[in-house]
């Protein structure tokens, strides 16, 4: 293994395996209540691309969300997916074409991980090979040791891990479609950041359609290539890129869903690729601990960085730790600071406060090593970006200098 590891260019994004989906006129009324809970709804989410549904409590994204797999049967409209209308399909057959994912991973407690996860490929009547070949790689796409966990069972793992087994169960027959319903909701921020840094490496290796419901804003700037804000009814008050709906909210509803802070938010369309990390020395458990300090100290470096086989992060000892250590750790460290490269800065800044280190490791997709990155590279990035969002004095007020066109509808090929 080299001596050093840096940042690399991110891998070309694999082809699109999802499909689109088109909602047409969609409308839900729930017998004994006057209102519809969707109302109406027509929007198309191009294949490949994740779309967040936001909005107040009781404004339809969920049952919006349930109409797509026919969880919820609509009462008026049509659903397309890929252009086939999902109402002339047999649900069950549907919805094994759909993954789906709810909070807490809704796994069944009486079944291991690998009877969770491969419950559908049995559905399917997959072959046993195939489906043992199939769970241990997907355990191993969100960061999970098959070897470690494929024989465990709910109850013996934590919020963070039963929701990765959610996400690893929804992929399993390797649908074009992945619905996700409050996905990251019931575990604490942490591991909410490291849930959804895993789940933009998995979409960025994958490329499949995602539909997510959420109620935290920042989530969906985090995560979203377009977000569609509704009001009640799932009205569609805006549906467009982060950036456009922040710099440029249709209405005050956007507005005040947005809340205070709009221009910090934007702070938060920086990912951590986009800026330069910084070298390591990198060294296998294996490595006497000696030789990692001598390698250290002949690079000039404070710190190693310890890769297990598949080059995620094990540990980060100092210089002073490696001269007690007898031998390296080869399991992971639980207070081991990491960030995805397609986080934002804001979530790197944030990792980095609650270490003494003053840095974080950037992991690319499956959880590998790229680089590190420290609090001056993020606070000059916020800099650039706070000194780009200077707006033109001479420009007329209410002017929209961007050259892309408002979005409320898209088509698949818009870029």
């Amino acid at each position: 293994m080299p001596d050093t590891a840096s940042a690399t260019d991110a891998p070309d994004a694999s082809a699109v395996t999802g499909r689109s989906i088109t909602l047409d006129g969609v409308t839900k009324r729930f017998r004994g209540q006057q209102a519809p809970a969707v109302d109406s709804i027509t929007l198309e989410i191009p294949a490949g691309q994740v779309v967040m549904l936001v909005g107040p409590s009781g404004c339809g994204k969920t049952t919006t969300l349930k109409m797509i797999n026919r969880l919820v049967e609509p009462t008026a409209g049509r659903i397309l997916l890929g252009g086939e209308d999902v109402t002339d399909i047999d649900g069950d057959r549907l919805r094994r074409r759909i993954g789906y994912v709810i909070q807490a991973g809704g796994l069944f407690p009486h079944m291991s991980v690998a009877a969770n996860v491969a419950l559908v490929p049995k559905m399917l009547h997959w072959d046993a090979e195939r489906i043992e070949q199939r769970v241990n790689e997907l355990l191993e796409l969100v960061s999970l040791d098959p070897d470690i966990y494929r024989d465990r069972y709910p109850r013996e793992l934590s919020g963070g891990q039963q929701q990765r087994i959610g996400v690893a169960r929804a992929l399993a027959a390797d649908p074009p479609v992945l619905l996700m319903d409050e996905p990251f909701g019931a575990v604490d921020p942490i591991t909410r950041q490291r849930l959804q840094d895993e789940l933009i490496g998995i979409q960025h290796e994958l490329n499949k359609t995602i539909v997510i419901v959420t109620h935290d804003f920042d989530e969906a700037v985090k995560l979203g290539d377009r977000i569609a804000i509704l009001d009640e009814g799932a009205r569609v008050v805006q549906y467009d890129t982060p950036e456009r709906i922040l710099s440029d909210p249709a209405d005050e509803f956007v507005e005040d869903f947005i809340g205070s802070g709009a221009g910090l938010k934007q702070l938060s369309l920086r990912r951590v690729r986009d800026v330069e990390l910084i070298e390591a020395i990198t060294v296998t458990p294996d490595v006497p601990s000696v030789d990692a300090l001598a390698r250290a100290r002949e690079a000039g470096h404070d710190h190693v960085v310890v890769l297990d086989r598949n080059r995620r992060p094990v540990a980060w000892p100092s210089l002073r730790e490696l001269e007690r250590l007898p031998q390296l750790p080869s399991r992971p460290r639980a207070d081991l600071p990491l960030v995805g490269t397609g986080a934002p800065l804001n979530d790197a800044l944030d990792t980095m406060l609650v270490t003494s280190v003053g840095g974080a490791l950037a992991t690319s997709d499956r959880g590998q090593f790229a680089g590190v990155i420290d609090v001056e590279t993020v606070m000059r990035a916020i800099t650039e970006v706070r000194e780009q969002s200077v707006p033109d004095p001479d420009a007329p007020i209410g002017t929209n200098t961007s050259d892309m066109p408002a979005v409320t509808k898209v088509d698949d090929d818009d870029d």
